[in-house]
């Protein structure tokens, strides 16, 4: 399928900018404007919006209306060098009230300031921080059952959560997630639509400078516990370098005997799930997420 015309409007509106593997690119300045463009735009009511620390890691509490089927906690894409709670606001407060759950974004710590392991520890200290009488301390129910949730780099840190706390969460769901620092696969090969193989080489290079490849907690698609993961969810768009990682993920979650969905967008880029004024799929992505959430809770 050709480019989804939303996803190519979205491609041209994005020809002008500064690529990151320019040398005048300035991560700093992107997240200022990043920051700003999100809290411009329309954002729903939940019942309340607190920022908590954990254990010294920031985190930002969505509660919807009425008591939380469960506590998702997300963590916020933008190649873990950009992006923050503050831009992923939006999209948390949908994910509360589409879900019913309550939803704990993370304000991990980002490269280049904080390379890897920075980002996952923070994940784990978070976790550590919910089971050590956090979730009391939001007050949430105690018993509610526990999920992550990421999209792109933070579906790489929702997953590796996932496998370094085996048992934990009651499902995973990820989307488009950033799952390979080799950044190997073919459709890393394929026509660049606003972000191809050089810029995702330019993210890892930032997030893991001197790290071994193979490590995974950075690679996890290479972790010999993917067995232990609780059923997941795992969305890709069709014009997206990370495509074929993420279903590589499928495959072998099915091969290990998880309980896994995989779902293909067809005709949409990386990063539309954020963009419900853009694009009309990002609300029936948000819904199954949402659903899928639901169904383990």
């Amino acid at each position: 399928m050709v480019l989804h015309p939303q996803a190519a409007a979205a491609v041209a509106a994005s020809a002008d900018e500064t690529p990151v593997t320019d040398p005048a690119f300035d991560h700093v300045a992107e997240r200022a404007a990043g920051r700003r463009a999100a809290l411009a735009e329309p954002r729903e009511d939940v019942e309340e919006v607190r920022d908590v620390d954990a254990d010294g890691v920031p985190v930002r509490l969505h509660r919807p209306v009425g008591r939380p089927q469960g506590l998702v906690l997300h963590l916020h894409g933008g190649g873990f060098v950009l992006n923050d709670i503050d831009v992923h606001d939006a999209s948390a407060r949908r994910l509360a009230n589409r879900s019913g759950m309550a939803v704990l974004s993370v304000a991990y710590r980002r490269p280049p300031e904080h390379p890897f392991p920075a980002a996952p520890d923070d994940v784990s200290t978070v976790v550590r921080w919910l089971d050590a009488g956090g979730v009391e301390a939001l007050g949430l129910p105690a018993e509610l059952p526990f999920f992550a949730h990421g999209d792109s780099a933070g579906g790489n840190l929702a997953l590796v959560a996932a496998l370094r706390h085996p048992g934990r969460f009651a499902a995973v769901a990820l989307i488009y997630p950033f799952l390979d620092p080799t950044a190997s696969s073919p459709s890393y090969h394929e026509e660049n639509h606003g972000f191809g193989r050089e810029s995702a080489l330019w993210y890892w290079s930032q997030y893991a400078p001197d790290a071994d490849l193979t490590d995974p907690d950075l690679a996890p698609l290479l972790s010999d516990r993917l067995a232990t993961l609780p059923p997941t969810l795992v969305t890709t768009a069709e014009h997206d370098p990370c495509r074929d990682d993420g279903e590589r993920l499928v495959t072998l979650l099915a091969e290990a005997g998880v309980e896994v969905v995989g779902t293909r967008y067809l005709g949409q880029v990386h990063g539309f799930w954020r963009h419900p004024q853009s694009f009309d799929a990002a609300e029936p992505l948000m819904r199954q997420v949402a659903g899928f959430l639901a169904q383990h809770a």
